[in-house]
């Protein structure tokens, strides 16, 4: 299952010396040689050891100590290098473009082979998560059903789109692919009666398989759609997802744009924005609660049947990455309410140690803290020096290793789990850069 970091592919020297360029910037804005040395090195890690580019032309990118590539980690390992992208330039300068938007390809190709998979093989060779699986699909790695699989890779192809203006990634396969997307989120609103989805794993986790024969909670309708599991690939224990639902809604804004603009589907466009207004109203009606002490705030999941769950988990989409991921304004009541809940002791996995504080996951150890977390909670506010206190945190405490990590434990960092996670390498580069105003 875990891999040896090995170059799979020799990026240019234009990309290696823009991220020289960078560092120097870097350090010149915040006068931290380590943090310079720290972007430069996660950068490149991310460059060299995590992408494979194939002979037709696609991108294919491990996650780090995985043999396998996830649709939501691929899309989010990228978020920094999207500030490198333009709509004109040189040769050296369209590779990226190529790297990214051979990406959104074979993201786009993995859900045209099963929407409802989370993380697949570079080729069909039958790898998997646990090969006792369901699955008979030699593509799949796991067959995790998850909100962010399905919306990551629009964000992505919009962004690149809206970036460069290149229209040459959306071809029929892929007009193909988005009417999937708005029929799966929509017949997932009544998962009860319509779903054909089952997921079932022999393990005594709860966290790794699906109750009631694979169905999953029982729900009642919302308006909102439902999910397996979050992104941190633990199953849901109420299956509307909040922040999850919001990354979906605006994921449809962002594909009814492509439906219009570059494919002149109107009828696909307005179904999209339908939807979206159908998920955030009954985020609205569902999946906000009034909280004792902060008012009213977003839950982290609901049933609509009146289980909700109060906390926050630290994989985006999560409710600190709202104004990353679900439209909403860093300035926005609601979301602040929420924020003040969810970096409190209120936040079952808000996690407090003897050199840092911050949001982790029931997906790691107990108490332990995310990096990604720590980097989203600094994008996430319009502080200074908020982002320049995550910042410093985030370096020290990478165990004396200079690269993030998956989680970390809060009195002794030197803990951690996943020495090799090239999504949180990018998340802490993506702060350096918004802090030191690097592209944008």
């Amino acid at each position: 299952m875990v891999t040896t970091a090995q170059p799979q592919w020799d990026a240019s020297g234009f990309l290696k010396q823009q991220l020289l360029d960078c560092a120097a910037r870097i350090e010149s804005t915040t006068g931290d040689v380590a943090l310079a040395e720290m972007f430069h090195s996660g950068m490149r890690n991310t460059l060299e050891t995590t992408l494979t580019r194939e002979p037709d032309g696609t991108t294919f990118v491990i996650t780090g100590d995985i043999p396998a590539m996830w649709l939501r980690d691929s899309s989010a390992q990228m978020l920094p290098f999207l500030r490198f992208l333009g709509p004109a330039g040189g040769a050296d300068a369209q590779e990226l473009y190529g790297v990214l938007a051979g990406l959104s390809r074979r993201q786009f190709a993995y859900m045209a082979q099963d929407s409802y998979a989370n993380a697949f093989n570079q080729s069909a060779n039958g790898a998997a998560w646990d090969p006792a699986d369901a699955c008979e699909d030699p593509w799949i790695w796991e067959r995790k059903y998850e909100l962010d699989s399905l919306a990551f890779p629009i964000w992505l192809a919009h962004t690149v789109w809206r970036r460069t203006g290149r229209t040459d990634v959306f071809d029929d396969a892929v007009h193909a692919v988005l009417r999937t997307v708005v029929a799966q989120l929509r017949l997932e609103q009544d998962h009860e009666n319509n779903s054909p989805y089952t997921f079932v794993r022999q393990t005594e986790l709860p966290s790794e398989t699906l109750q009631r024969d694979g169905r999953g909670p029982e729900t009642g309708y919302t308006g909102m759609t439902w999910a397996a599991f979050r992104p941190s690939d633990d199953a849901c224990v109420y299956s509307y997802n909040v922040p999850g639902n919001l990354f979906a809604a605006q994921a449809l804004r962002l594909l009814a744009e492509i439906a219009g603009e570059v494919y002149g589907d109107a009828e696909l466009a307005a179904g999209a924005v339908d939807l979206a207004g159908e998920i955030t109203h009954g985020v609205a009606t569902f999946g906000v609660v009034a909280h004792p002490v902060h008012g009213d705030i977003y839950a982290y999941e609901v049933d609509g049947l009146g289980g909700t769950l109060l906390m926050d988990d630290a994989n985006m989409p999560s409710l600190l990455s709202l104004p990353l991921t679900g439209g909403l304004a860093a300035d926005d009541p609601l979301y602040l309410a929420t924020r003040a809940f969810i970096l409190s002791p209120e936040n079952p996995f808000f996690h407090e140690g003897l050199q840092a504080a911050g949001i982790g996951s029931p997906h790691t150890p107990p108490g332990y803290i995310w990096p990604i977390a720590l980097a989203v909670q600094g994008l996430t506010t319009a502080d200074r020096e908020e982002k320049l206190r995550m910042l410093q945190l985030l370096r020290d405490t990478t165990g004396g290793t200079g690269l993030m990590h998956e989680g970390f434990d809060p009195n002794c960092p030197e803990q951690f789990t996943r020495p090799w996670f090239s999504w949180a390498n990018s998340m802490f580069a993506e702060l350096l850069l918004d802090y030191c105003g690097i592209g944008g």
